[in-house]
């Protein structure tokens, strides 16, 4: 039997980590001005968009006390804005291994919003990728890989330097594993935060589970096949999925710190709280392609969240300045307060 939700988790936070954040944070935004010079500023990662939908974002009734926090305290009913990408720090083709993303933006939400300026938003945003850990224990060793990467020949003596023999080839067996699958849809994909965040009194992670499920088609053969994909099949019909989440159990099971360690379900199950809806939509029609161009320039943070949604861990703490960064440098779109009619 697992053991039960417990309130008693702790972040463990170094005297210097500020200063070493706000330099990531710089590091960040020099990525981006070398690598988009003379051209649009993009994103530091997660760079390439497949698409951008509107949907439905949609709580459900009678959750167990733990769960009941925020939007999720009772059944409700949201607008929300979706964006599929890429996790690479350019603009890949969709042919090459990556790692995946979908990020929602949860419309009329109430509450004290965390991110300075935009405490009276009324926006929540969720983040996942296509793995439950990280494959990094922090911030740290996540920021040290993105720089040694910026010189591929030598990268790998580096990472090896500094992680050891033993956790990169792990490291890479991860990577491997991840970029290497074929992928028929985005839309029959898993996704989770391999970060957790408090949840009230509790931390958390949570996990999007699609209601399609894979039919063994063969991977597209287009540089693009990914969006192309979601577009034919947002024309036919919708997308759903179940957002489901679980809590901290204990140090060794659920770290808050470490985020090179997976919550196994076995150690904490997760429990359905809230539904996603992507409607039937024509994202190719010129309303589409405005609607797009729109969710891209907006900004996705798991920082923008009420307090009692903060972020937690090291690797949380190093995103709150690297995503400000990130979007101060690209002059990202304000918080939008309803869904644009496009």
């Amino acid at each position: 039997m697992p053991a039960a939700p417990s309130t008693d988790w702790k972040e463990v936070i170094a005297p210097d980590e500020a200063a070493r954040h706000e330099e990531y944070g710089r590091k960040m935004a020099e990525l981006q001005r070398t690598r988009d010079a003379g051209r649009a500023l993009g994103r530091a990662l997660h760079v390439k968009q497949h698409v951008g939908a509107r949907a439905r974002f949609t709580t459900l009734p009678d959750l167990p006390a733990p769960y009941r926090v925020g939007i999720f305290a009772a059944a409700g009913e949201h607008d929300a804005w979706v964006r599929y990408s890429n996790g690479a720090a350019a603009r890949q083709d969709d042919r090459k291994g990556d790692i995946r993303g979908v990020a929602l933006k949860v419309l009329g939400v109430p509450g004290k919003k965390i991110i300075p300026g935009l405490e009276e938003a009324t926006t929540q945003d969720f983040l996942l990728i296509q793995t439950p850990s990280f494959g990094f224990r922090d911030g740290h060793e996540f920021m040290f890989f993105i720089e040694a990467m910026r010189s591929p020949l030598t990268a790998l003596p580096k990472i090896i330097g500094r992680l050891g023999l033993g956790r990169t080839l792990r490291l890479v067996r991860q990577l491997a594993h991840i970029t290497g699958r074929k992928m028929e849809s985005m839309a029959v994909e898993r996704f989770w935060t391999p970060v957790p965040i408090r949840w009230g009194a509790h931390a958390a992670k949570y996990s999007l589970l699609p209601s399609a499920r894979p039919t063994g088609a063969a991977a597209g053969n287009t540089p693009t096949f990914l969006a192309d994909e979601l577009v034919a099949r947002l024309q036919r019909g919708p997308i759903d999925y179940d957002l489901a989440v679980q809590l901290y159990r204990d140090e060794q099971t659920t770290p808050i710190e470490d985020a090179s360690v997976e919550w196994r379900e076995d150690d904490a199950p997760f429990v359905t709280v809230a539904r996603l809806h992507l409607p039937q939509q024509d994202l190719a029609s010129e309303a589409g392609l405005r609607q797009r161009e729109y969710v891209e320039r907006l900004s996705f943070d798991p920082w923008h969240a009420p307090v009692e949604f903060r972020p937690l861990g090291h690797v949380m703490r190093a995103r709150a300045e690297t995503y400000k960064a990130s979007v101060l440098t690209r002059s990202a779109s304000p918080e939008p307060t309803d869904l644009e009619l496009f």
